[in-house]
Parts: structure tokens; C-alpha cells; sequence
């Protein structure tokens, strides 16, 4: 196939989240700027009629897209479908590592299986320049290669995939999850597993809505990286996401900042991440820092950060800040459902529901909760999106494709 052409400004904020959607989705395309006066960079030729914040996309069949949206493009590439089935033995809700591996053992078992995310494959893990402590792969893999694999394999074994698929309403009845997609569809399926992981949480400043993808972003964003040659970028947050983040940045940029609240790394990152990190002359971790306003004129300029162990406020110029914080679950659904949820919003599973003060209101069988059951049953959940899982790539693996073993108890229950 044909490179996909990819018009625009680097700085664009309709252009960024192009940009991060068909990297994470691992399409070859072609990155071609355009500079104020709406020429290509380079090449002194014409683009297409571009206002100041616009892009435009040329697909391998030639057809040109001025401001398409995300879901044009995966709809011109064929990546949006309907589900097919009248009801599923299993629907996955989620295409993180944990639902990736759900689709692939169920399928792989015989199960009728249909995979729904709403944005990209990978989650969060999908966002990873570089994942280096899982299992099998000793020089690493990016998080948007192993999703792909991922998505083969589910494939090959059968899974049907609904990219850029939600559900807003979901209702438990008559051993079925009944759930009302925002495309207008409806999805049933005889049991669920939820692995729809967490999403990066805000600064929280009053400003910071402004400046969304024009020099804010939530994750690593690795596609960023070549951007930013000889430019001062920061990254809030001391986990093994934006360690991996600094360490990939810090070989285009000119310093690469860490900030974090605590007075040290090794409580939240990998220790071989810790090293590389402390040992890169390219990076300088801001301990007990935090980032308190944010200014710019459209496009961020610069940041105030407050050191709380000096009392210090220092202004940084710079036109990147990526946010890596722990964030909130993707739970909003289970809101007018009966499964537990703990004060977060984590749902809560297995042996952990017998001590919540809801459980036996709302518990319907004799026998216990299985393993990674929630508390309606026949309803799942997998990874990070866990009450009290662990925050690895490899746990969330293990995880989903325990959970289709339990998924398989239930439905001979049926």
C-alpha cells in the first residue's frame, strides 16, 4: 500500500491527534509540512487551501480531505465496522494489552468474540516509545508494534474489532449485557469483560484546556519526538511511561526535564528505567516539583514550576509539556449499573467484593464471585481499569487472558 500523505503545521492542534491515531495505529504515511504562507516546507509548491489551524490528508487512491476527522480516515481505510452477530459469547471492551489478550485466547477457544475501543489499539501501552521489560522481546518493542501484532493475532483467530466504537448505556438482563453503541447500534453478548484501563489525568490549571494539543498532551507522545530538535521539553510525571519518554526524547531534544512531585524515582519507576534516566546527561529531573501555570499566546511558550522542598517558582521557555500522571478508570458506564466500584472509580473484583457493604444487596448467585469477576455476573475486568491490579504490561496480559478462563466457567453455568 501506498504511503497516506499528511499535510499541515507541526503545531496544529487538528493535526496532532492525526498524527498520534495513525502512528498508534502503525500506518506508513508521509508528514508534510506547510508553513504560514500555505506552502510545503521544502519544497516551495502549493499545498492545498489550508487555514491557519488546518491539515489535509491525501489517501494512496489520490482522494484529498481537507480537516478530516480521525473517524474518516479509519472509515476510508475500512476499519470501521457493525457488529455482525445477533448476540456474542463475549464482548471486550477495551483493545489495551488486557483486552488485546482476552480476544486472542477467546477467539482462539472457540468463542464468539467482538473487541470495541473507542480510540486507538493499545491504550495506554500503545502510546509507549519503547517497551523493554516484557517478556520475549530483549531489544524492546514500541507500544504500537506489540498492539498490532496484537490485532493480527486476534484477527487471524476471528475477532471482530469495532475501532472507534463506545458504548454510552449498557444494561445487564436475562443472562445478556445489552449495550446502546454512540454509532446507533446495539451490541448483546452473553458475558463482558472490561478492560477499558485509565486515562491520563490533568494538571488542573485554569488555563490548561487552552492549550490542548498546542504544546499540551496527555501521554508520551512519541510522534512528537522529532519535533522537538534542539527544544527544551518536559514531561510531568515519574512512572515507566514517561521515564520511557524521557529517555526517547532525550535523543532529539535539546534538555529533557522530568518533573515530579517526589524526592525520588525508585518508589514508581523500573530500576533499569532509573538508571538510564540519572545517568543521561540530555535529562534533568526536577524533584519535588510541580507545575503551576502555564502561558503562551495560542501556543504554549512557557511554564511555571514550583518547588516545594525550596519554596522556589521558576519560569521555562518551552513549547512542549507532556503530561504523564496516573489518571482516572474509564468507569463512567458502570455509573448506573449495579458493579461495585471503589471511591476512584476502579472496579472491584473476585474475593476483594466480599468485604464491600454492597455485595450481598446486589450478588445474585450461590456461589462466590470467580476470580476477576465484578460484581454483576458474567461481567469481567481486566488490567488497569482493576481495583488492585498491577500497572505492567505483562500483568494486564496475564490478566485478560485469565479472565476468558473464568468467562469460560460461566458460561456452563448457562
Amino acid at each position: 500500500m501506498d504511503k497516506l500523505k499528511l499535510f499541515g503545521r507541526r503545531d496544529s492542534a487538528v493535526v496532532y491527534p492525526i498524527r498520534e491515531f495513525l502512528r498508534r495505529s502503525v500506518v506508513d504515511f508521509e508528514w508534510i509540512e506547510v508553513n504560514n504562507d500555505n506552502r510545503i516546507v521544502d519544497d516551495g509548491m502549493v499545498s492545498p487551501l489550508l487555514s491557519k489551524d488546518a491539515c489535509a490528508i491525501q489517501f494512496p487512491d489520490d482522494e484529498l480531505v481537507v480537516n478530516p476527522t480521525v473517524e474518516q480516515i479509519a472509515r476510508h481505510l475500512g476499519w470501521i465496522n457493525k457488529p455482525t452477530q445477533a448476540v456474542y459469547d463475549l464482548s471486550i471492551y477495551g483493545a489495551g494489552p488486557a483486552g488485546l489478550s482476552a480476544a486472542v485466547y477467546a477467539a482462539s477457544e472457540g468463542l464468539k468474540t467482538i473487541l470495541v475501543e473507542k480510540v486507538a489499539m493499545g491504550g495506554q501501552a500503545g502510546t509507549s516509545s519503547l517497551i523493554e521489560n516484557y517478556m520475549g522481546f530483549p531489544k524492546g518493542i514500541s507500544g504500537a508494534e506489540l498492539a498490532e501484532r496484537a490485532r493480527q493475532q486476534a484477527l487471524k483467530f476471528g475477532v471482530e474489532i469495532l475501532l472507534l466504537g463506545e458504548g454510552i448505556k449498557g444494561d445487564f438482563s436475562n443472562n445478556r449485557i445489552n449495550v446502546d453503541l454512540a454509532s446507533g447500534d446495539k451490541l448483546v453478548a452473553k458475558a463482558n469483560i472490561c478492560a477499558t484501563g485509565v486515562e491520563y489525568a490533568s494538571l488542573n490549571l485554569h488555563n490548561e484546556r487552552d492549550f490542548f494539543n498546542k504544546g499540551v498532551y496527555y501521554g508520551a507522545g512519541a510522534g512528537e519526538a522529532c519535533f522537538c530538535t534542539g527544544e527544551d521539553v518536559f514531561i510531568v510525571g515519574g512512572g515507566n511511561s514517561a521515564g520511557q519518554a524521557a529517555s526517547y526524547f532525550s535523543g532529539f531534544a535539546k534538555t529533557v526535564y522530568m518533573v515530579i512531585r517526589k524526592s525520588n524515582l525508585a518508589e514508581t519507576l523500573s530500576d533499569y528505567l532509573v538508571k538510564r534516566v540519572t545517568h543521561n546527561p540530555n535529562i534533568v529531573i526536577l524533584y519535588n516539583s510541580e507545575v503551576k501555570e502555564l502561558e503562551g499566546d495560542n501556543l504554549l511558550q512557557r511554564i511555571k514550576i514550583f518547588n516545594s522542598e525550596t519554596g522556589e517558582e521558576t519560569w521555562h521557555e518551552t513549547g512542549k509539556l507532556f503530561i504523564c500522571i496516573g489518571g482516572k478508570p474509564n468507569t463512567h458506564w458502570a455509573d448506573a449499573t449495579p458493579i461495585i466500584q471503589d471511591r476512584n472509580g476502579y472496579l472491584i473484583t473476585g474475593s476483594d467484593l466480599l468485604s464491600h457493604t454492597d455485595f450481598k444487596g446486589c450478588w445474585t448467585k450461590d456461589r462466590l464471585p470467580y476470580h476477576l469477576e465484578t460484581s454483576v455476573p458474567g461481567s469481567f475486568a481486566a488490567g488497569d481499569v482493576r481495583f488492585n491490579s498491577v500497572k505492567r504490561v505483562a500483568s494486564a496480559v496475564g490478566e485478560g487472558a485469565m479472565a476468558v478462563t473464568m468467562v469460560h466457567k460461566y458460561l456452563a453455568e448457562l
